[in-house]
């Protein structure tokens, strides 16, 4: 049977378990990390915790309403056991009703099943880090190998003392500027996130410097179940000349290589992201979110521009 539960009901120990050994268990559903994201998210649950969903609910005008939050791309369903689409099915129906929009992305072993809603397939792209370093540089493409030689050239240095802070000041005062659904307390949540990451040991972050010890670029990733995620960069307009974040990929990857880690890139579908993913001879893969509407006009124009601009 499955039930609701508010944040308060929620038993984090055993919720932290099932998250752990889950067979596509990943860090954003930890509850340490929802709780950084989206504070008091609510839940529902299955049996003892064998199978559960977050439920990152909040309320606007006196309408319930559930959206994806920031800083986590996939989450949705996860069991300690083999999940069919049924059973994803089963949870999506077992949302309350009174939650009157919803937009989430599922995680890849999630099957969503077609007429629950609006079905909205996204890109990801994964590197296994198995091989060793010189094979997998085999397949970088060649403008990436232009690139890194590029990168040479600028003597830059890579250090993992890098500020989170530092990271974030250099996305806002570059690629930053454009991305308007961001504000300031997006950037306080984010540093909070990554600093909570660090003091876990379930995270890293990167800097690279040019010789006149310069901050370049800077890069977090997360480490969990397996998977080095590449959550946050941030890079100059020096950088991007330099090519200083590939530098710190190439870097990593030689790192972690050969190893038990796959390398997320988590995404792109923005193409000259997924372009740049690939070049690392990254693979394509797919999520899926779900939108449902419950809404009558004109709210359901509103909660997509909230979820645009809020």
């Amino acid at each position: 049977m499955i039930r609701y539960l508010k944040h308060e009901e929620i038993d984090k120990k055993k919720w932290d378990e099932t998250i752990q050994h889950a067979f596509n268990g990943n860090i954003y559903a930890c509850s340490w990390y929802l709780d950084i994201i989206h504070p008091y998210w609510d839940a529902l649950v299955e049996d003892d915790y064998r199978q559960v969903m977050p439920l990152t609910t909040d309320e606007k005008w006196r309408i319930r309403y559930m959206l994806h939050p920031f800083f986590s791309q996939q989450l949705g369903v996860f069991s300690k056991t083999l999940l069919y689409p049924d059973k994803v099915s089963e949870f999506i129906k077992s949302i309350p009703k009174d939650i009157k929009y919803i937009e989430i992305n599922f995680n890849s072993f999630n099957k969503v099943a077609e007429g629950q809603g609006k079905i909205i397939p996204h890109k990801n792209h994964l590197l296994d880090l198995i091989n060793v370093y010189e094979r997998t540089r085999k397949h970088y493409s060649t403008n990436l190998k232009r690139n890194l030689k590029k990168a040479a050239k600028h003597n830059l240095v890579l250090h993992k003392t890098v500020k989170p802070e530092e990271v974030v000041a250099l996305f806002r005062q570059n690629r930053g500027k454009s991305v308007n659904q961001w504000h300031n307390h997006h950037y306080l949540r984010l540093q909070h996130l990554l600093y909570m990451a660090i003091h876990k040991g379930k995270g890293v972050a990167y800097g690279v410097y040019s010789h006149n010890n310069t901050l370049l670029a800077g890069a977090f990733f997360l480490k969990s179940h397996n998977r080095l995620t590449f959550l946050f960069s941030g890079q100059s307009e020096e950088g991007k000349k330099a090519a200083a974040l590939a530098f710190i990929i190439d870097s990593v990857i030689k790192q972690f290589s050969p190893g038990n880690y796959t390398l997320d890139f988590e995404g792109s579908d923005n193409e000259g992201l997924a372009r740049f993913y690939k070049s690392f001879g990254a693979k394509e893969t797919f999520y899926y979110g779900l939108q449902i509407n419950r809404l009558p006009f004109p709210y359901s124009v509103l909660f997509k521009v909230k979820r645009l601009f809020g």
